[in-house]
């Protein structure tokens, strides 16, 4: 039998917006190596399969890099159909790159298979349009955490004129602000910070760019977030309410 591995994205956490390809990928699984910010409902369509976390989180204990390549080489080896299951997608700040390659690099076939990204889901459950014609040209992707604690050109990503999606930012606000203010964006910009995007659970915050650090604190905003900067963040109302069709505990249940 072939060894073979699929790097799946499960998407920001609404087990609705798993891709029938990912269905498929779990239905056939042996093996599924789990990350933490995957929700569990979605191992309904895996029933079959061994089922191992290899959780990695910011700010916590996360199973080494290495150990998780040598788990996936090991079970492929062995002719096992091997799923490794992302937050997001696997190729948005998810390693699916480094992962893909280092599994190649030995001879195992590899399947990429996308998940809708928390930036975009949580943009959208906020009423929020990452583009919009005459108002954001584009969007721009960027974490705040970096391997290396190499700097993001700020200056660039100010002037941009695109709307700035930042992952894993929550801890990093003042740097984020401070460096976007000197970069020359306005103080009014507006912020949107999402917390717990597509989740019955997900919160969001409308700010400003001067103001989003002490606003983020007063809300006591936490991790996973991302934040939304740009004109199409903007709000009319200073408070909103939760979209009327986010989804229940309850249904998330039904759904299993």
């Amino acid at each position: 039998m072939s060894a073979k591995v699929w790097l799946v994205g499960a998407g920001p956490g609404d087990p609705e917006l798993l891709t029938l390809k990912a269905v498929r990928a779990l239905n056939e699984a042996d093996v599924v190596l789990i990350d933490d910010l995957v929700n569990d409902a979605v191992l309904v369509h895996c029933p079959q399969a061994r089922i191992i976390a290899v959780g990695k989180r910011g700010g916590c204990r996360s199973t080494p890099q290495a150990f998780i390549h040598r788990l996936m080489l090991r079970y492929a080896r062995q002719g096992k159909c091997v799923v490794r299951l992302k937050g997001g997608d696997p190729c948005i700040f998810g390693r699916g790159g480094e992962e893909a390659q280092w599994l190649r690099e030995r001879e195992i076939e590899v399947e990429l298979v996308n998940g809708i990204t928390a930036g975009l889901a949580g943009a959208t459950q906020c009423d929020i349009s990452l583009t919009l014609r005459g108002v954001a040209r584009g969007v721009t992707l960027v974490t705040a955490h970096t391997q290396d604690d190499s700097e993001l050109n700020w200056r660039a990503l100010a002037h941009s004129g695109t709307t700035l999606v930042i992952y894993m930012g929550v801890a990093k606000l003042s740097e984020i602000r401070e460096q976007l203010l000197a970069g020359g964006m306005a103080t009014d910009t507006p912020v949107a910070m999402i917390e717990n995007a597509s989740l019955p659970h997900q919160r969001e915050c409308r700010s400003n760019l001067t103001a989003m650090q002490e606003d983020a604190h007063n809300f006591q905003l936490k991790s996973p977030a991302i934040l939304v900067i740009g004109a199409v963040a903007a709000s009319d109302n200073a408070e909103r309410s939760q979209p009327a069709a986010a989804p229940t505990e309850e249904h998330y249940a039904n759904l299993a």
